[in-house]
């Protein structure tokens, strides 16, 4: 073992042994998220294998398995867009007609195997043919294509689930914003390395030695990704549907042009409402709350109740709700009875689920942290 194995052997072990924990725990949970996830993994793990195995001297993949379609690149795009789908709606399938996106995949292995099954001669060929060098640069700008189109949907569902969530939860604790984010970086930062050393290696004819780094990137963004993956927190009734967001959108738009002198009459009545039962049942207490709950309790839909909070009080759902509590805290701070009691213990009593998140909610309603606000009262 050398410094240029050690590390890639970790890396390459441990991504096969998180595919196979990320398989079981998908099954065992019937989790889609954790099964595409655990396909991310062992995606990772061929990335480093030609590397791994040719530093330990293990020519297998060269001598006997020449030819054979191991490149699994064109899969990475795919795999990753079903995973960001599946885990912000666990009832997210994997459809007949989603299968289009494996297309390019598989033209490439059927591609490849043809002329492996028919012997070393037959790969030989293929491999010095002009044909094969034409295809081996359509392989290359097709991979580049394909992670420029998914990444670029991942950020689009991301952005688009950031903005919905902070109108369905008062508890974005639960959520995963920033794993999402740091997900998609990581990969572009692996992605951006290895393609820097792909054209020092063109420049300067690097040998596998001094082109081994951006394996090294990808062994830290291997165990990034299986650890923090695997203990994400996992919510089990997020139904995030990017697409029939977008259709309810347009059909939004289209209703919100003939009722809404109507719609304004309902807003206010149901702003009214809604502050009638705030103050008297003080429903933010709840750590969990989400706008699917309280709609149901003011028998209305998530979008009326949505729009109104957005428009009569000018916050979204999880802003509205933290204000409350932020409220609520200084009226328990603020109590002589209370006097012995700790600003956290006030937070949580306050309706808040842990102390970051109380800061940083007090500071962006009050503009303050809570004991300089409370000083200055």
């Amino acid at each position: 073992m050398t410094i240029y194995t050690t590390p890639l052997q970790f890396g390459y072990f441990f991504s096969l042994a998180m595919w196979l924990v990320f398989l079981y725990r998908g099954f065992n949970q019937n989790r889609l998220s954790d099964k595409m996830l655990g396909w991310v993994m062992f995606i990772l793990a061929m990335e480093l294998q030609d590397y791994t195995f040719g530093f330990a001297g293990i020519n297998v993949l060269w001598n006997e398995l020449n030819g054979f379609p191991r490149d699994v690149t064109l899969l990475f795009g795919p795999i990753i867009y079903f995973y960001f789908k599946s885990q912000i709606n666990r009832s997210f399938t994997v459809r007949r007609r989603s299968l289009i996106h494996f297309l390019p995949y598989t033209i490439y292995f059927l591609y490849h195997i043809f002329f492996f099954v028919q012997g070393p001669e037959a790969v030989e060929w293929r491999q010095s043919s002009t044909m094969d060098n034409v295809l081996f640069y359509i392989l290359l700008i097709g991979t580049w294509v394909s992670y420029i189109f998914y990444f670029t949907q991942c950020l689009k569902i991301y952005r688009r689930y950031k903005r919905w969530s902070l109108n369905q939860f008062s508890n974005l604790e639960l959520i995963g914003f920033n794993w999402f984010r740091n997900f998609i970086y990581a990969m572009i930062i692996w992605l951006i390395s290895r393609q820097i050393m792909n054209v020092l290696d063109i420049i300067f004819d690097l040998d596998f030695h001094q082109d081994w780094w951006w394996n090294l990137v990808l062994v830290a963004v291997t165990f990034y990704i299986g650890l923090a993956g695997y203990s994400q927190v996992q919510p089990a009734q997020i139904n995030f549907n990017f697409d029939e967001l977008l259709k309810d959108e347009v059909k939004e738009e289209a209703q919100e042009i003939e009722r809404k002198d109507d719609a304004n009459h309902r807003i206010d009545m149901l702003a009214k409402q809604l502050s009638e039962v705030m103050e008297k049942e003080k429903l933010f207490l709840n750590q969990d709350l989400n706008l699917q709950y309280l709609s149901k309790r003011l028998k209305t839909n998530s979008v009326e109740l949505s729009a109104t909070i957005n428009q009569t009080f000018k916050k979204n759902f999880n802003d509205y709700i933290n204000a409350l509590r932020v409220e609520e805290f200084i009226r328990l701070s603020q109590d002589e009875k209370r006097s012995h009691f700790t600003l956290l213990s006030n937070a949580y009593d306050a309706g808040f689920s842990s102390k970051s998140t109380f800061n940083r909610g007090f500071k962006k309603i009050k503009g303050a942290a809570p004991r300089e606000y409370l000083a200055k009262k």
